[in-house]
């Protein structure tokens, strides 16, 4: 099935979706700065530049959204009726990149946590930045 937007309208859609400072992001960001986590964004020297590093506890937190990260059984992650095949491909690569840059972190002795779109919607959200903070703080073993 052909896209349902023309050329130009597709390319300002998806010029519009943001790769960093999206509002999950910055929520989580938030909550660890109000609970007195420092920590630095983007790091351009570590692989797949992480969304938050917080050296102190050598852990690295991945804010993923559940389409573009195919976010299994999760009801966010839907593949669209349209250009399907390229969607998959899209997103299939998103995975293979995710559990490459998060082998190569491990490798350099980082801990990695990944939190999903989902885990924080209103429902779930307290459940999942207090267990975020418990793993934090519970995985910091080093000095």
């Amino acid at each position: 099935m052909a896209d349902v937007h023309e050329p130009e309208i597709r390319s300002y859609n998806m010029s519009q979706i943001k790769g960093k400072d999206t509002k999950p992001e910055i929520l989580v960001r938030k909550f660890l700065h109000a609970h007195g986590f420092r920590y630095r964004l983007h790091d351009k020297k570590l692989p797949g530049k992480p969304d938050i590093v917080l050296p102190k506890y050598n852990t690295i937190v991945m804010v993923h959204g559940c389409f573009w990260h195919g976010h299994d059984g999760c009801k966010y992650y839907v593949v669209p009726k349209t250009r399907t095949q390229w969607w998959l491909d899209k997103i299939n690569t998103n995975r293979h990149k995710d559990e490459e840059n998060e082998g190569k972190l491990k490798v350099l002795g980082w801990d990695v946590l990944t939190v999903f779109e989902c885990e924080l919607k209103p429902e779930k959200r307290d459940d999942t930045l207090i267990n975020l903070i418990k793993k934090i703080r519970n995985g910091h073993t080093r000095n």
